[in-house]
């Protein structure tokens, strides 16, 4: 998932966020609205098929999204063309094929989420926010829109509703690394919070395998400002 942020080198973050910094995230299935008997919270199973499988993750621990029913063979193909120009970075075709989408599905979160990344490379930022919040409610269970909304809120300056967003994101999916990673860099940059970023750091490092260096060192960083906090933190635990 590429996020647009650009505007501090903090966030040039490890190999799984790397090609965030450009903005170019995908959905890459259309993705219909949540099933409302599904209970709140509940993992959801594997995608069945190409119409609902999740957004390509990149980086550790991708959440999962709900199996549904297949869409017919025009929506999935338009879908593909619309993915496919996105890809190819021609954003006014893109443009034009998830905004036709929106219109003649407006229950499919996956285009409005697409169109808010197309949005955002034109830095339509509050035309981007809109078209995220129209996917979290069509979708409610989607957390990686939830997270993707998190980022749009924080690049228009809505702080409390970015953190709002990253913890709606994690109640959803409690093992998704990335929104962990967002919040603390929100914390850390944006609110001034250097424990609770360092919570969300830690909460990231855990779930990532694969580690990631320049987390480490911000954690590393932030408990050298305050080592006294640092110090005092370390307590047994019974």
């Amino acid at each position: 998932m590429r996020f647009a942020d650009s505007l501090l080198l903090r966030l040039v973050l490890s190999a799984a966020l790397a090609a965030a910094a450009s903005g170019c995230a995908m959905f890459t299935g259309p993705s219909k609205s949540a099933q409302p008997s599904a209970p709140a919270g509940a993992a959801a199973p594997p995608a069945a098929n190409a119409a609902s499988s999740p957004p390509a993750q990149a980086g550790p621990a991708a959440p999962k999204v709900e199996s549904e029913p297949p869409l017919s063979p025009a929506v999935q193909q338009a879908f593909e063309t619309a993915r496919r120009a996105l890809i190819a970075k021609r954003f006014d075709e893109a443009e034009r094929g998830f905004l036709a989408l929106t219109k003649s599905n407006p229950e499919l979160g996956g285009p409005h989420a697409n169109l808010a990344i197309v949005y955002r490379h034109a830095n339509k930022l509050p035309e981007s926010v809109a078209a995220l919040e129209r996917a979290v409610q069509v979708n409610a269970r989607e957390p990686v829109y939830y997270n993707q909304l998190g980022i749009a809120y924080r690049m228009v300056g809505q702080f409390a509703k970015s953190r709002d967003a990253y913890d709606k994101a994690i109640a959803l999916d409690p093992n998704y690394p990335l929104a962990y990673l967002n919040l603390g860099i929100l914390y850390d940059v944006y609110l001034g919070d250097s424990e609770r970023a360092v919570a969300q750091y830690d909460r990231y490092l855990a779930l990532s395998p694969g580690g990631d260096d320049k987390v480490k060192k911000w954690v590393s960083d932030i408990r050298k400002r305050n080592p006294q906090k640092s110090l005092a933190s370390r307590k047994e635990q019974e």
